[in-house]
């Protein structure tokens, strides 16, 4: 499995989630999927849209660590994409002072299958895009991405 982003894309998703510092942000991402295999997924993604969304997890003091999608921003998010050709492929979140890694509490509160981005920090604070495939029965697979434009 390969994931193109757009370069409008990522930098909207970085601006975005980075702007909510220090709490989590989170966002729907919107694309299509390419050459499915009759055995498993897509093999190609295609990262067309990003739909930012409050974070509403409660209680609000746990946003630091811990997010919330409204399903109602996930309903829209569905409407429109289904207008437009595209799908809901996951979700995106940022770990502002944490490796771009899935928690247990990530891996626990994600339907699957789905697309997981997070934007985390290196050792030495620098942002890093982590991109992962939760597939059906739970297991997490690393994704390699490439910037398109």
């Amino acid at each position: 499995m390969d994931l193109r982003i757009g370069a409008r894309e990522l930098t909207q998703l970085q601006r975005f989630l980075d702007c909510v510092d220090p709490e989590e942000g989170c966002a729907l991402l919107l694309g299509e999927r390419q050459g499915r295999s009759p055995a498993g997924p897509a093999r190609v993604w295609w990262l067309r849209r990003i739909w930012p969304c409050l974070n509403v997890w409660q209680p609000a003091a746990e946003r630091q660590r811990r997010f919330a999608i409204d399903p109602r921003e996930q309903l829209l998010a569905q409407r429109w994409a289904r207008q437009r050709q595209l799908q809901v492929l996951g979700a995106a979140h940022s770990h502002p002072a944490s490796a771009p890694l899935p928690s247990a509490t990530d891996r626990a509160l994600c339907y699957s299958p789905s697309l997981m981005l997070i934007l985390g920090r290196d050792a030495g604070g620098s942002p890093r895009l982590g991109c992962w495939w939760l597939s059906e029965r739970g297991t997490l697979r690393r994704l390699m991405w490439k910037m398109e434009d």
